[in-house]
């Protein structure tokens, strides 16, 4: 995809619909805060750009909100274009690599990535009768998603059937109080 780099107003940037990973004003927060205040940043933003004008955050949210706190008003992005589902699967990418993860941000991860990549394969073909996302190569989508994660299938579809969990026992498995 063709891409340019850009200072983007943060005003203009919206946060990505239903992001499953948490920004928290934390002390890596503050770290971050105070790199970027000295140093700058290192690596822009990721954002595709709105009908209105305007542009979405693909990866770089802990970024932007750095920024926010720094009171810094522009931001310097890669700006590209991306269709939703491509948004999805460079968002989870992204982040899939950060040291700390909480098992709730995974699971929904997870579970978009795959909701993405069904849409992406579309209706089965009148020789491939199988439902269920076997559109890639032969491979089914649930077990690419395992091979670029590191985790097993089984672990994946546990960490998708967490997303119907309700938000007080996601909370628990988060802090390690229940498994």
């Amino acid at each position: 995809k063709r891409e340019r780099l850009m200072e983007i107003p943060i005003s203009l940037i919206h946060d990505f619909p239903d992001h499953p990973y948490k920004v928290k004003d934390d002390e890596n927060m503050l770290e971050l805060v105070e790199s970027i205040k000295t140093r700058g940043l290192i690596q822009p933003v990721l954002v595709r750009p709105l009908d209105d004008g305007t542009y979405e955050m693909v990866s770089g949210h802990r970024r932007k909100r750095a920024f926010e706190l720094a009171n810094i008003e522009k931001i310097p992005a890669r700006v590209q274009e991306l269709t939703k589902d491509e948004a999805i699967l460079s968002m989870v990418d992204s982040n899939l690599q950060r040291d700390e993860i909480l098992p709730s941000e995974k699971a929904y991860a997870f579970k978009m990535r795959l909701e993405a990549m069904k849409r992406k394969a579309g209706r089965p073909s009148k020789e491939n009768g199988d439902q269920f996302g076997n559109h890639f190569e032969g491979r089914k989508t649930i077990e690419i998603i395992a091979e670029n994660s590191g985790d097993s299938r089984n672990q994946v579809q546990r960490y998708i059937r967490l997303t119907n969990l309700i938000d007080p026992l996601l909370e628990m498995i988060d802090k390690n109080e229940m498994a």
